[in-house]
């Protein structure tokens, strides 16, 4: 097989993560669309993530949160995102690091992006990882939309219909 001296791999997985920046620096300037809202999970003990003692406590491994409603102050830079969320009553101050991210989902549209753990974890300390086989690939997934359902009376069901394409599926082997 011969080397990968380009690494399509980190070029694919950096320009999903490209987007996932996108959508964050849309939302940050000017809201939230539509019926738009995002899922996104994040391992919690990655390098550069910042809860509380708090949130890393009852979330020691990995972390979702929905941004909807009620968040506040987003900030986007070139590596990270923060925002503000409350838990509980009480208002946290989150940072999270493009690279702590293990998925990104909009419910509204059914889109979402899936990154390798191994991708996510890169940075994070190997103690707070559970352990698991190493993929073959550090290739990112994408989820592409699932089609309108037949019946427009009936929306989609979450999840329903949507199919993970892996990237690494295209390369010569």
């Amino acid at each position: 097989m011969a080397t990968d001296h380009i690494r399509y791999d980190v070029l694919a997985r950096d320009a999903l993560r490209g987007v996932l920046r996108r959508v964050l620096t849309d939302a940050a300037e000017h809201g939230l669309p539509g019926e738009h809202h995002f899922f996104i999970t994040f391992l919690s003990t990655a390098e550069g993530v910042k809860l509380s003692p708090r949130l890393l406590a009852q979330y020691p491994e990995e972390m979702t949160v929905i941004l909807q409603h009620q968040f506040w102050d987003l900030t986007v830079t070139e590596d990270r995102f923060e925002v503000g969320l409350s838990f509980g009553g009480i208002a946290e101050r989150l940072v999270v690091p493009f690279n702590s991210i293990k998925s990104f989902f909009d419910p509204s549209v059914q889109f979402g992006l899936q990154f390798e753990p191994s991708d996510a974890a890169a940075d994070a300390p190997a103690a707070s990882l559970p352990a698991v086989a190493a993929p073959s690939s550090t290739a990112s997934a994408l989820t592409v939309p699932a089609p309108p359902p037949e019946n427009k009376d009936e929306p989609a069901k979450p999840g329903e219909g949507a199919e993970v394409v892996r990237l690494d599926r295209f390369r010569k082997k």
